[in-house]
């Protein structure tokens, strides 16, 4: 597994970069080496540090942001995290193709509810700018806004994230 430790806003000393590549290798048994874990770490204001871990594998990746005053104790809590998560898929398609090979299927029928689309809406994609899209965002009530980006040209995704700010993704085609 590859790993790549990205700072912004952050100065990496030489002992916190040894202890991320020592922690992080533990994962390595888990994929293959075409895996890719970058770390950001980043100081978001006056003694406030983000370390957000993301590892590619595959078509895959599993993610995970903590935020404290310490990024030593950054490590310690996303490092939990992010095996959980790593479990969590190995079971998921252990039980997948366990469950494909009984019932001779690749998509077995599970007993729990499945997700299914109940509506379907269609919209026109107003070219506009962000803030009249934040705007319109919130005029309709939704978590999620879809808009052509008058600047850039481009198809874009705001959104409301947990912590309660916006995010905007912008889709490359």
């Amino acid at each position: 597994m590859r790993i790549e430790i990205i700072a912004r806003n952050y100065k990496l000393t030489d002992h916190l970069e040894e202890i991320i590549n020592k922690k992080m290798e533990k994962f390595s048994r888990y994929f293959e080496d075409d895996a890719t874990a970058k770390i950001f770490l980043k100081e978001t204001g006056k003694e406030r540090y983000v370390m957000e871990i993301t590892i590619f594998f595959g078509n895959n990746m599993v993610r995970s942001e903590v935020s404290s005053d310490n990024m030593f104790n950054n490590i310690d809590i996303a490092l939990p995290k992010i095996e959980g998560q790593i479990r969590k898929h190995r079971t998921k398609l252990s039980k997948l193709k366990k469950s494909a090979l009984e019932e001779g299927s690749m998509y077995p029928q599970s007993e729990e509810k499945k997700m299914e689309i109940i509506r379907t809406k269609s919209m026109a994609l107003k070219k506009i700018g962000i803030e009249e899209a934040v705007e319109d965002m919130e005029l309709v009530d939704h978590d999620f806004y879809i808009f052509l980006n008058n600047e850039t040209g481009k198809v874009n995704v705001l959104y409301k994230r947990k912590a309660g700010n916006l995010g905007c993704i912008e889709l490359d085609y």
